[in-house]
C-alpha cells in the first residue's frame, strides 16, 4: 500500500537505523563483558534458565508482588508491546507487501486478531498515561538532594521517562489512528475494531483519507525507526536486559535460586590477582553491570532499604541509576577494553552511603527484574577496606578483635564457655557421639542478653533428650561482620579455621545426607554463614536454627506446645527469613498452644530490619532521621503487643536497646527460647506444686 519512493525510503532508513542500533548494543555487550564472571557459574544449565526467565518476564510474577494498582498498569503496557510484535510485523507487511498477500487480514477469521490489536492499543495508552502521571506527578523518592546522584541523572532519568512515555503514546496513537483512516477511506466501521472505529467516524470518509493512513503507518512504523538508535540508551532497554537478567541469577548447587546473602567469594591464592572488591565499574562481576541496564527505575529497592527509609543518603534505585549513566557515557572506552576513568565512589555512592547499608537484602527481593545492588555495595566496602584502608573507624577494633581473639568485642577466648557456668554442658571431646553440634556463636557467648537464650537453649535441648555438644574454646567467630564489612581477607581466615574445627568435629559425617550430626545455631548471622557461606571453603554442613528444631521437637511431642498467655508479636531476622526462606518454623513454634500472635504490617518476606546487619551493630549509625530499630519498634508498639518475640541475638540487642523500648508500655523484647523455657518452668512449677 506504500508507493514505490515510500518503500524505498523506508528500506533506506531502516538499514541506517539498525546499522546505528547495532553498534549501541555492541558497545553495550562489550561494556557488560569486562566484568569478570566470578567463581559463581551463572549460567549453568542455560536452556533451564533461559526457559524458567521466559516465564517470569511473561507471567510478570515478581513485578505483581507489590503495588497492584502500578503493576497493572505495567502489565498493560507489556502484554501490549509483547502483542504489539505481531501487531507490527503485520503492518510492516501491509506498507511493503502486495496487497493480495494481506487480503487475509479483512477476513472474518482474522477479526479477533484486529480486536486484540485495538483493545491493546487503547490498553497501552491507559497504561503509559497512569504511569507518566505517576512518574511526573508523584515525588521521586531516589531523586531526593541529599542522595548521591550522577551528574547526568538528575534531568536526565525524567528526561528518559518523557521520551520513552512520549515514543509508545506516538507510536501506538499513530498506529489507531491510521487504521480509522483507513476505515474511514473504504467507507465503513469494522466491530473487531472498536477504537479504530470511534476514529473512523471522527475523520468522517473518502479516497482523501487514505493520507490519513499513510500519515499514521508512517507515524508508528517510522518512529520505531527513529526509536532504535536510542533504544540502547533508553530505559526501555530493561524490556531485553531484565530477561537476561533473569536467566544469570545466581542458584545454588540444587539449582534453585541462591539465598540473598551469599556474597561472591575471592580467591586470594591467586597470585595475578592485583586488586580486590570494585574500585571501578569493571571490576564489578559482569552480572551487577547488567543490572544498571535492567533497571526499570521504579525505586522499589528504595522504598524496602531500612537505611533510606529513615533519612540516610543511601537508596539502591540511585546506585543503578548512577551506573547507568556513567556507562553510558563509557560503554564505548569499556568496551575498547580500556579502564573507565573514574572510581565509582566519586559517582555511584559516597562514603556515607556505602556504610549505611544493612546488607538486609530487603532491596534484591523487592527487585522485579532481579538486580542486586546489595552486592555492589560489599563489592566496593572490600575495595574501601582491602585496597584503601578506608573504613569507619569502629569497625577496626570489631576487625581487630575476631583477628586477635576471635570475636568482634576482644573478649578473651578463654571465656568462650562461660555462658555455661552451672550447667552440664558438654563439648566434643567429652561427648563425641553427639548427634546435635550446638554452635553457640559470638553473641550467644558474650552477650549478656543473648547468654540467656544460649543457656535456654541448653536447658531445653537436655529436657526433650537431645545428644548435643559445643565445640566450646575450639569456636570462634564465623567470620559473617568482617565479611558484611568488606574484609573478606580476615573473613576467609577465620572460616577456614572453622571449617578446619568443623570438619574434624563432624568426623566425615557431613557428606552423609543420612547422617545425623546436624550443626544448630541460635544466630541467623552465623547460620548464614555455616550454610551458605563456608560451602565456598569445603564446609557443607546440615545447618539448622534453633526455632527450626524446637519445631521439630514439638511436632515429635517432645517438648510440649507454648502457650503464650498474651499478646505476642514476632519479629523476623532479615538473615533467617528473608536470605533464607525461614518465615513458618518460629510462627509454629510461637503458635503451637494458645495465645495470640499478631503479625507487624511488614513482616514475613517485606519483614523490616533492625538495623545491627552488614556489621552496623558494631558502628554507630549513619546520621538520618532516625534509627533503623527505632522505626522497627514503633510497629511492634503499634500492634499493641506485650512481647517482641525475637530470634536472633543482634535483633534483640538493637530493639530492646532503642529508644523506643524505653518509652513505657514498650513490649518486652524476648527470644523464643527463652520465651519456651518460660514455659517449662511454669509447667515445672505446676507440677512441683
Amino acid at each position: 500500500m506504500l508507493t514505490p519512493f515510500e518503500k524505498m525510503l523506508f528500506l533506506v532508513l531502516a538499514v541506517a537505523s539498525l546499522a546505528v542500533a547495532f553498534v549501541g548494543f555492541e558497545r553495550i555487550v562489550g561494556a557488560i563483558a569486562r566484568g569478570p564472571r566470578g567463581g559463581t557459574d551463572r549460567t549453568r544449565d542455560l536452556p533451564g534458565r533461559i526457559g524458567a526467565a521466559i516465564v517470569r518476564t511473561l507471567t510478570q510474577s515478581t513485578v505483581f508482588r507489590d503495588r497492584p494498582w502500578v503493576s497493572a498498569l505495567h502489565a498493560a503496557v507489556f502484554y501490549g508491546f509483547v502483542f504489539y510484535l505481531a501487531v507490527n510485523l503485520v503492518d510492516l507487511a501491509k506498507g511493503l507487501a502486495p496487497v493480495a498477500w494481506t487480503a487475509w487480514l479483512d477476513a472474518a477469521w482474522a477479526g479477533p486478531f484486529r480486536l486484540a490489536a485495538d483493545l491493546f492499543g487503547v490498553a497501552v495508552l491507559v497504561g503509559v498515561a497512569g504511569l507518566m502521571a505517576r512518574r511526573f506527578v508523584r515525588r521521586d523518592p531516589a531523586l531526593t538532594p541529599d542522595v548521591p546522584l550522577h551528574e547526568d541523572a538528575r534531568p536526565g532519568v525524567r528526561r528518559d521517562s518523557a521520551i520513552v512515555g512520549a515514543f509508545i503514546v506516538a507510536h501506538v496513537g499513530f498506529r489507531l489512528a491510521g487504521e480509522g483512516f483507513l476505515l474511514a477511506a473504504e467507507g465503513h466501521l469494522d466491530p473487531w475494531q472498536p477504537a479504530a472505529s470511534l476514529i473512523a467516524v471522527a475523520a468522517g470518509t473518502g479516497d482523501g483519507r487514505m493520507i490519513g493512513w499513510h500519515v499514521g503507518w508512517w507515524g508508528a512504523i517510522g518512529l520505531i525507526l527513529a526509536f532504535l538508535p536510542y533504544f540502547p540508551r533508553s530505559k526501555h532497554l530493561h524490556l531485553i536486559a531484565a530477561p537476561v537478567k533473569f536467566a544469570v541469577e545466581r542458584r545454588g548447587p540444587d539449582g534453585t535460586s541462591s539465598p540473598t546473602g551469599t556474597l561472591e567469594p575471592i580467591d586470594f591464592e591467586d597470585e595475578t590477582r592485583e586488586t580486590f572488591g570494585a574500585e571501578r565499574l569493571e571490576e564489578l562481576p559482569y552480572a551487577q553491570i547488567l543490572d544498571a541496564y535492567a533497571c526499570i527505575q521504579c525505586h522499589r529497592c528504595t522504598d524496602a532499604c531500612p537505611a533510606h527509609v529513615t533519612g540516610k543518603r543511601l537508596a539502591p534505585s540511585a546506585l543503578e541509576i548512577n551506573k547507568r549513566y556513567e556507562l553510558r557515557l563509557h560503554e564505548g572506552t569499556l568496551a575498547a577494553g580500556e579502564p573507565s576513568p573514574r572510581p565509582l565512589i566519586e559517582f555511584a555512592l559516597d562514603e556515607e552511603s556505602i556504610w549505611a547499608c544493612t546488607t538486609c537484602g530487603a532491596c534484591i527481593d523487592a527487585c522485579p527484574v532481579g538486580n542486586e545492588p546489595m552486592l555492589d555495595i560489599v563489592d566496593m566496602r572490600r575495595e574501601r577496606v582491602l585496597m584503601a584502608g578506608a573504613f569507619p573507624d569502629e569497625l577496626q577494633q570489631a576487625f581487630r578483635g575476631m583477628e586477635r581473639t576471635g570475636n568482634p568485642w576482644g573478649l578473651s577466648q578463654d571465656d568462650r564457655l562461660a555462658w555455661a557456668d552451672g550447667l552440664e554442658v558438654p563439648t566434643v571431646e567429652e561427648r563425641p557421639e553427639f548427634e546435635v553440634l550446638f554452635w553457640v556463636g559470638c553473641a550467644g557467648a558474650y552477650d549478656p542478653g543473648a547468654r540467656s537464650t544460649t543457656r535456654a537453649m541448653a536447658r531445653i535441648l537436655d529436657h526433650a533428650g537431645v545428644r548435643y555438644a559445643v565445640l566450646g574454646k575450639a569456636e570462634r567467630c564465623t567470620g559473617d561482620p568482617a565479611r558484611r564489612a568488606g574484609n573478606e581477607y580476615l573473613y576467609h581466615e577465620l572460616a577456614t579455621g572453622n571449617v578446619e574445627v568443623l570438619n574434624e568435629a563432624l568426623a566425615g559425617k557431613i557428606a552423609d545426607p543420612e547422617a545425623p550430626k546436624r550443626v544448630v545455631t541460635a544466630c541467623p548471622h552465623c547460620y548464614n554463614a555455616l550454610k551458605n557461606d563456608y560451602p565456598q571453603l569445603g564446609g557443607d554442613y546440615r545447618v539448622v536454627h534453633h526455632t527450626e528444631i524446637l519445631d521439630e521437637l514439638v511436632a515429635a511431642e517432645r517438648l510440649p506446645p507454648l502457650d503464650l498467655g498474651r499478646g505476642v508479636t514476632y519479629h523476623d531476622p532479615c538473615y533467617l527469613g528473608r536470605h533464607n526462606d525461614v518465615f513458618d518454623a518460629p510462627r509454629r513454634v510461637l503458635a503451637s498452644g494458645d495465645g495470640e500472635l499478631t503479625e507487624m504490617p511488614r513482616s514475613g518476606r517485606k519483614s523490616f530490619c533492625c538495623g545491627a546487619g552488614g556489621a552496623q551493630f558494631f558502628k554507630e549509625e549513619e546520621p538520618g532521621d532516625g534509627s533503623v530499630a527505632d522505626a522497627r519498634m514503633r510497629e511492634a508498639r503499634a500492634t499493641g503487643a506485650t512481647t517482641v518475640a525475637a530470634a536472633c541475638p543482634f535483633c534483640a540487642s538493637m530493639l530492646g536497646s532503642s529508644g523506643e523500648a524505653a518509652e513505657e508500655g514498650a513490649p518486652e523484647i524476648v527470644d523464643v527460647a527463652v520465651l519456651y523455657e518460660r514455659r517449662l518452668e511454669r509447667l515445672r512449677s505446676a507440677f512441683t506444686a
